[in-house]
């Protein structure tokens, strides 16, 4: 009989090495670290080894990207718990099965290589069906649940039914006791139907993610984060541009000025002052034309003329009497 007891006690240990030898099984690791992210050892930090039957949790401030063998990517956000539930790894470097038990706070999913049928999130409203997919999902403290697809295709079903989601940016709110909304396109009054502003930080930018992971999303859920906010306020600073190409055209101004400003003054005075502007070489022109003399009387231009006239005469009657008076005498001597 001792022997009997001593078999299955045996028996008892072997198997309770084996769950824990399953449970210790790393299937992936931690990327990124923010703040605090604990494990079943402690904090978790980058590199480190996540395994099976683990529970995730953050702090209110925390941020986790973990990466399975398979290449599936999973961030978790602020004030989250999951549990890596089930894994089972074949020789393809695929997975028969994933799941994870998403029991509070904000996710992104990213699916790897394996087949859709194998992966799936469990959260208290209901189950998220995976069909190469992309997508953004949270759970509140009431279990309430909101999924918000990015790429691919998902099906949500709950109590009360399922829910396709077959477009970017649809969206289905579920709640545990079987009401479910009907698939819509996202937009920010989610975060009032959820009754949480720290909802979805990764589609609002309240949290950032790294890697490829990060440059999904969008669905005009920026505009409810305070940083974007804060970003849009830069238009103001474009303003002073023009501002700065003024002060050059302000100083072109006074150039062309200054070329008016050093001409001769006496452009401003009457043109009968105006002897100043004649150039030099035309006085003799304008001599005697229109001069006044001390006593208000005409100059005596015409009778300078009649002079140099006369004495212009006078000296061609000259000529000719000399030349007669020379005749009169080659004559006279001819004579003879």
């Amino acid at each position: 009989m001792w022997g009997r007891r001593s078999l299955l006690l045996a028996l008892c240990v072997v198997i309770a090495g084996a769950q824990a030898a399953l449970a210790a099984e790393p299937v992936g690791q931690a990327v990124v670290i923010k703040t605090e992210v604990t494990g079943q050892s402690g904090p978790i930090e980058v590199d480190a080894s996540v395994h099976r039957n683990e529970r995730i949790k953050t702090s209110p401030s925390g941020l986790g990207q973990f990466l399975f063998r398979d290449g599936t990517k999973l961030a978790v956000g602020w004030g989250s718990s999951v549990v890596i539930d089930k894994y089972v790894f074949d020789d393809s470097q695929s997975v028969k099965q994933l799941t994870i038990r998403a029991a509070k706070g904000t996710f992104r999913w990213v699916s790897g290589n394996s087949n859709s049928s194998a992966y799936q999130i469990l959260t208290p409203a209901g189950t998220i069906g995976v069909r190469g997919t992309a997508f953004d999902f949270y759970v509140g403290p009431d279990g309430t649940t909101a999924v918000v697809l990015l790429n691919g295709a998902a099906r949500f079903c709950g109590p009360g039914g399922c829910r396709q989601l077959q477009q970017r940016c649809d969206c289905v709110v579920a709640k545990p006791n079987g009401n479910m909304s009907a698939a819509r396109r996202v937009d920010p009054s989610i975060l009032d139907t959820l009754g949480n502003s720290r909802a979805l930080p990764f589609l609002s930018g309240n949290q950032r993610l790294a890697g490829g992971i990060g440059m999904i999303g969008g669905c005009n859920m920026a505009s409810v984060a305070p940083e974007r906010k804060d970003r849009q306020q830069p238009p103001p600073a474009v303003a002073p541009v023009p501002q700065r190409q003024d002060p050059p055209q302000r100083q072109a101004e006074p150039q062309k000025e200054r070329p008016n400003k050093t001409d001769p003054p006496h452009h401003d005075k009457p043109h009968h002052d105006g002897p100043h502007h004649d150039k030099p070489d035309r006085p003799d022109k304008h001599e005697g034309h229109g001069r006044h003399d001390d006593d208000g009387k005409p100059g005596n231009h015409g009778e300078d003329h009649r002079d140099h006239d006369r004495d212009h005469h006078g000296h061609r009657d000259r000529d000719h009497d000399n030349d007669r008076n020379h005749d009169r005498g080659r004559n006279f001597n001819r004579g003879r």
